[in-house]
């Protein structure tokens, strides 16, 4: 039936006709409240609202993060949005195919509804600091005081505004079908209709609103870096990046870069700890604002290597920094120690996002800028001779360790491979984790997969041992450190449908027993561990503790260090990860 538009006398007529039925439910007791209620609410679907409540008490549950109050109040939004959503969804389904309803007394049902579901979620808020505490009983942290009303209103004002925005699509949708419907069949006018609506959102979502704020947040923090007066001196000496003769400068290597120059230990740092002479680390870094292009920052920071020395010491680190291009101190600091100063590394700065963002707007470029450091240092490596050139090893943490990961061809390498790499909290996306995880021992756990023998890539944590049962070290020596409780590593999309495989058989050491899967919900709980990840104490989540990085140092290096001073540096490192 063609679309049939009222005029504005017929309008006017029936707004005329209703106001008098306003005033009579104004006077007989619908009060003004009540009518404020309905315009902003609604009508509400009694199946939506059902799974709304059922999705809000669920996401109350533990996952791997503990939450606080406003972390919680926006997942339980978003939770019972989409469980509202499916409830919407569920109902049309049903009057779609024509199946019989139930029934029952609108009026009744809601308050029945209204009712049970008042007291489940009382119920459920009551227990989430029982299961929020299991999480943090695990991490040794103070228990929570829990904020119930915070968490409640901010789950509110969500609900709200998603359920107004869905409103709006409906009424944009409604808007396009009627007039499809002047051309089409009322079916197709409808499914052309909601085609249309679908992409008119999703264009002004993802391409106008956050692709659009996230480029000028990107573009805003470059300029901003640029203007910041330095929270360091510039280097005096010659041999430092950044320094005099530098073929880097000093402004321009960023917030971070100058950071990571300037906060490294030195050389007398390094002999009082041990007692006897060391050498100064060499650390070479080239921020965005060092070079309009990624090869023009890949020559810089190549010669500046050279120029500094870098091929003659005994182990060179080709770092991959995080989106911010920050390169976590837990590894550099705890490298330099280890080998007594006699260490070189260079990095490339990529982004000035933190790695989330950074992998929603330019997840290409990290991996590029890796690709060509990766590809210009390994070259000139292997023009040394084999018995002159350094040990060369790979390192990244998060989005460093995508990056690093995909920098490398293993095949272009096989015949002259680099020592070694460690990867640190490698996020879900890295393909080659994936592959080796889902290729594990079948008694190991999805957590700490054992893969062959050893020989090649070994998987640590906390508490697991890099060298007992496996075989002697290959040519290339892989490490992965990752925490079962990390959830940038253990985000995955296919928890919406299915548990994921690092829930079944033993827990990890520092997951909560009382962490349960439920579909779409869980999924929706590591997304918003993900976004938090970093708000752990140091040894969980996505906080990596310098005392675990000493191990994998070592077997990724191939030092030999008398187990003694590995203990007394592990209880330095300890004290320090107090002060990062």
């Amino acid at each position: 039936m063609p679309f049939k538009w009222q005029d504005k006398s017929t309008k006017l007529l029936d707004r005329t006709e209703r106001e008098p039925q306003r005033r009579l439910r104004l006077e007989t007791g619908e009060n003004a409240l009540s009518v404020i209620v309905k315009v902003l609410i609604g009508k509400l679907s009694l199946p939506g609202v059902v799974l709304a409540i059922a999705f809000f008490c669920a996401s109350l549950t533990p996952s791997l993060m503990p939450r606080e109050a406003v972390v919680q109040g926006s997942l339980s939004g978003l939770a019972a949005a989409v469980g509202y959503l499916f409830g919407v969804l569920l109902s049309s389904l049903w009057r779609f195919f024509e199946l019989p309803e139930l029934s029952l007394r609108r009026d009744k049902a809601l308050f029945w509804i209204s009712a049970f579901g008042v007291s489940a979620m009382a119920v459920a808020l009551w227990r989430s600091a029982v299961w929020q505490e299991s999480a943090r009983a695990l991490w040794q942290m103070e228990p929570l005081d829990a904020s119930y009303l915070e968490a409640v209103l901010v789950a509110a004002a969500l609900f709200f505004g998603l359920l107004w925005i869905g409103r709006l699509f409906m009424m944009l949708f409604r808007r396009l079908a009627a007039r499809m419907a002047t051309i089409f069949p009322a079916r197709f006018a409808t499914a052309i209709g909601f085609v249309i609506a679908a992409f008119i959102f999703w264009s002004i979502g993802e391409n106008v609103v956050l692709r659009g704020a996230l480029r000028l947040a990107d573009s805003s923090f470059q300029q901003l870096d640029d203007l910041m007066e330095d929270e360091f001196a510039a280097p005096t000496s010659s041999a430092k990046t950044g320094g005099p003769d530098s073929r880097l400068a000093w402004h321009g290597l960023g917030r971070q870069g100058r950071h990571y120059i300037a906060s490294g230990p030195t050389r007398e740092d390094i002999e009082r700890f041990w007692g006897e002479p060391a050498l100064e680390p060499i650390r070479v870094y080239a921020g965005l604002n060092n070079g309009e292009t990624i090869e023009t920052r890949v020559a810089l920071a190549l010669e500046e290597l050279i120029r500094q020395g870098g091929f003659e010491r005994s182990t060179l680190v080709i770092k991959a920094p995080t989106g911010t291009g920050w390169i976590d101190p837990a590894a550099a600091d705890t490298l330099d120690f280890l080998l007594r100063g006699d260490v070189a590394s260079v990095a490339l700065q990529y982004s000035y996002l933190t790695s989330w963002l950074s992998l929603l707007v330019e997840p290409e470029y990290g991996s590029e800028s890796a690709k060509a450091l990766f590809r210009a240092v390994y070259r000139h490596w292997k023009q040394l001779p084999p018995d002159e050139r350094p040990r060369l090893v790979l390192y990244g943490l998060s989005l460093g360790a995508l990056n690093s990961q995909s920098s490398v061809d293993l095949l272009e390498i096989v015949a002259d491979p680099f020592y070694g790499a460690l990867w640190v909290g490698p996020p879900f996306q890295s393909r080659m984790w994936s592959e080796l995880t889902a290729a594990r021992e079948a008694n190991s756990p999805a957590w700490l997969p054992r893969y062959g023998d050893g020989s090649i890539v070994r998987f640590t944590n906390q508490q697991a041992d890099l060298n007992s049962s496996y075989a002697s070290w290959g040519p290339l020596r892989i490490v992965y450190l990752q925490y079962a409780s990390d959830p940038v590593i253990f985000f995955e999309t296919r928890s919406a449908y299915r548990a994921p495989a690092w829930l079944s058989g033993t827990r990890g050491p520092d997951v909560s027993p009382e962490l349960t899967w439920y579909p779409v919900l869980t999924m929706l709980q590591l997304l918003f561990d993900m976004m938090i990840a970093t708000t752990s104490p140091v040894g969980y989540g996505h906080v990596y503790a310098p005392q675990h990085h000493i191990d994998p140092w070592i077997a990724v290096t191939g030092i030999e260090i008398d187990p003694a001073d590995v203990a007394r540096l592990k209880r330095h490192f300890t004290e320090v990860a107090k002060t990062y």
